[in-house]
């Protein structure tokens, strides 16, 4: 069997829709197995730019199946609009499909969503506004509707009516605003489930049977480890685990069958939303990579902000993921940049020294990062294919972070081209 996993190390946007892009080429399945569509995959065909945030990565590449699995949560009707745009610019789209058991996220998700964010002194999280958190809610509450739903007309107008008593009562009497009629969300989800029937599948099966077979399986997460829901900085996180641990109740398959773990981090660190960030540079050097890197929110064009890479939390995700193949992103936009630092250790608010990720959230604000100093390099590397075609300087960067985490960098991205990759070792 060849099993292939990519996840994110830290706080998303790390670049994993173009590594999957890549990879799916020689796949027979590409499978996303958790988030929803907050998530925003970039990935570049030569002068076009594909912005991906339901479909898996590997539709524009993979010849073989794109399976949006039941650890997935998805708005029907962005799933049809992103289809419609992937077909609208020549390309097929009969390839995908969605699990039976995926859930749905309904306009009262999304509202609800909606108006926590915008309550005062709410959570205020800083969500995407999709639904994706009272979706996956409503998953554990055992009130969901799952795609199979749809294709049930009693069953769906039976949830959407107990759904909506308890949402519409919490809308009118809570945040004070109107409710939603049951009729006109029934008629127009069933409608969807008829549009999307041929596409609604038992999709485990398949790929366990897949697996079975020796097929090569790609499995794409959203988000990453830093926003996972048990070992991110809750609550500043995303609502699923997009862990390598995910893949297996998000899938549907054994942890045995998970071969080749690999994690994808920048050369340095970003973060969109709230939340602690120990190394952010708030300063116009942040505003400086931001802008080399366009580190903008491929899902809400929000500003992300950045800071030097973070090895203490980069090896807590290595840990909890298993990590055996590592990924660096982005080596490119450090060109110019001296000094460089990399956080190995924090010094906490009562002066102790750790190397270790922390479970308060609250005291991680106040943490200081302890860095150790590595020269940078003026030479443009964009153009680099092999290893050693990079400055000196640029592969102690990379052997640096090898040795403090004690796993291989396999391949380094130097461009946001499919062909901006220096491949060390080939996977497939």
């Amino acid at each position: 069997m060849s099993t292939y996993v990519v996840v994110g190390l830290q706080y998303g946007d790390e670049g994993k829709g173009k590594i999957t892009d890549v990879l799916s080429a020689k796949s027979d399945y590409v499978v996303r197995f958790q988030g929803g569509d907050n998530a925003g995959h970039t990935v570049y065909v030569g002068d076009e730019k594909f912005v991906l945030h339901l479909l898996p990565s590997g539709v524009l590449q993979c010849k073989g199946k794109c399976i949006i699995a039941n650890g997935v949560v998805v708005n029907p009707k962005a799933f049809i609009k992103e289809i419609e745009q992937i077909e609208s610019k020549g390309l097929k789209t009969d390839h995908v499909f969605i699990s039976r058991r995926s859930h749905v996220i309904m306009p009262y998700h999304i509202l609800l969503d909606t108006y926590r964010e915008e309550e005062q002194g709410g959570t205020q999280i800083g969500t995407t506004k999709k639904g994706i958190g009272p979706c996956y809610e409503d998953k554990i509450a055992r009130v969901g509707i799952r795609m199979i739903d749809l294709l049930n007309p009693d069953v769906l107008r039976e949830k959407i009516e107990k759904n909506l008593k308890v949402k519409n009562s919490l809308f009118e009497k809570y945040f004070e605003k109107p409710g939603l009629d049951v009729e006109e969300i029934y008629q127009e989800f069933l409608a969807l489930g008829e549009k999307l029937k041929d596409r609604i599948v038992d999709t485990e099966l398949e790929i366990n049977e897949a697996i079975n077979e020796g097929k090569n399986i790609l499995f794409e997460g959203a988000q990453a480890l830093m926003l996972d829901i048990d070992f991110g900085t809750y609550p500043f996180v995303t609502s699923s685990s997009p862990s390598t641990g995910g893949v297996c109740t998000g899938a549907g398959v054994p942890p045995t069958a998970l071969q080749n773990l690999i994690g994808v981090a920048k050369a340095y660190t970003t973060r969109v939303g709230n939340g602690p960030f120990p190394t952010e540079l708030d300063n116009e050097l942040g505003e400086k990579i931001r802008q080399i890197g366009f580190e903008f929110g491929a899902t809400t064009g929000r500003p992300r902000r950045t800071g030097w890479l973070d090895l203490v939390s980069l090896k807590h995700a290595c840990m909890i993921n298993g990590i055996n193949n590592l990924v660096i992103t982005k080596l490119d936009v450090l060109t110019g940049i001296h000094p460089l630092k990399i956080a190995t250790k924090y010094k906490t608010e009562d002066g102790k020294i750790i190397d270790y990720f922390t479970s308060s959230t609250t005291k991680l604000y106040d943490y200081e990062p302890i860095y150790e100093e590595l020269e940078g390099w003026n030479e443009d590397i964009t153009n680099a294919r092999t290893y050693d075609e990079l400055p000196d300087n640029a592969k102690k960067y990379i052997e640096f972070i090898e040795e403090h985490l004690g796993i291989n960098v396999y391949l380094v991205s130097v461009g946001p081209e499919r062909s901006q990759n220096i491949i060390r070792k080939e996977l497939f």
